[in-house]
């Protein structure tokens, strides 16, 4: 396993464990069979683990760590708290549902630009009051948005930014990958800590994954990547194309065999944009949200370039 400095903390994972996979969103499977994976990982040398209010997955990440040396993992959550208040309730639940004492990282949830941070900007001043006080370590945002990572370099509240990357930009609302590349290495310049999410594309990556892992790893101001993985075998081919590893034919085929299909995220706006692209008639809007046909869906992903809120996933 590859690791990096994490500000004060040394022996960071380069790869971080992405929970929205094991999150109610993504994954039915159950509490015990989730903590494996994640104690799994953790044996394999990973430590670094991101999640969010939003997930709802915090009883996982309570067992997971509940037998293990605090001060040698590092959590990252977020949120889309807007006030004093708000802010106060997530930070109140995510410390007492994983109890812990404190949070490495707390991020606002899907920026967009800066003048949508400083629309938080009243729950940012409660966060940095918990920064203060040790409860939050580090205080930073989440996004899909060129515009949000350009203006991170303007907010010196902001430490760490978490931005949608991918070899073919798929999902940046507001860009090219070209974009999101330079503004991501100018944010690293004014000495942000980078952690690169969705390098898959939402799945649909997948059939190019060693290359597409490869672009993201190669960006030398890319300190981290998170991945969202649901089973052993993509832990296992995680950590082997960050080792520059080739897959055992175990693992290859355990990734060949594994059964994929198209979520559409039960926040869809129903704009109909999929639905037009899609040469298979496998997606039609339905009572105002994208119901997708399995039956006429080929997995070939174009949908998803004409979802700019990245509603669209395969896994």
């Amino acid at each position: 396993m590859k690791y990096i400095d994490f500000f004060e903390k040394q022996n960071v994972s380069k790869l971080c464990y992405g929970t929205l996979s094991l999150s109610g969103l993504q994954n039915v499977d159950n509490t015990k069979n989730k903590v494996n994976l994640l104690n799994y990982a953790y044996d394999r040398g990973i430590n670094f683990f991101d999640t969010a209010e939003l997930y709802d997955n915090y009883n996982i990440l309570n067992e997971f760590i509940k037998d293990k040396d605090r001060d040698k993992l590092t959590i990252a959550t977020k949120s889309y708290a807007y006030d004093e208040k708000t802010a106060e309730y997530s930070v109140n639940k995510a410390l007492k549902e994983m109890n812990t004492d404190y949070l490495d990282v707390f991020m606002l949830h899907e920026q967009e630009n800066g003048n949508n941070f400083l629309g938080h900007y009243r729950a940012v001043e409660r966060f940095l009051k918990y920064r203060q006080e040790g409860i939050i370590r580090h205080l930073g945002i989440s996004t899909h948005r060129v515009a949000a990572v350009r203006d991170s370099v303007n907010f010196k509240e902001i430490e760490f930014v978490f931005p949608l990357l991918n070899m073919k930009g798929i999902g940046i609302s507001d860009g090219t990958v070209n974009d999101m590349v330079e503004a991501v290495k100018n944010a690293k310049q004014g000495g942000k800590f980078i952690m690169a999410m969705k390098v898959y594309g939402g799945g649909h990556l997948i059939n190019q994954a060693r290359e597409a892992f490869k672009f993201a790893s190669s960006l030398d101001f890319v300190d981290s990547i998170a991945v969202g993985m649901s089973t052993e075998a993509e832990i296992d081919a995680n950590i082997a194309y960050l080792e520059n590893n080739e897959l055992n034919i175990n693992i290859k085929n355990k990734i060949r065999n594994q059964k994929r299909t198209l979520v559409v995220e039960e926040w869809c706006v129903g704009c109909g944009k999929c639905a037009v692209k899609c040469r298979q008639n496998a997606l039609s809007i339905v009572d105002g949200k994208c119901v997708v046909d399995m039956d006429r869906c080929v997995l070939c992903s174009y949908c998803a370039g004409e979802c700019t809120d990245f509603y669209i996933k395969i896994v």
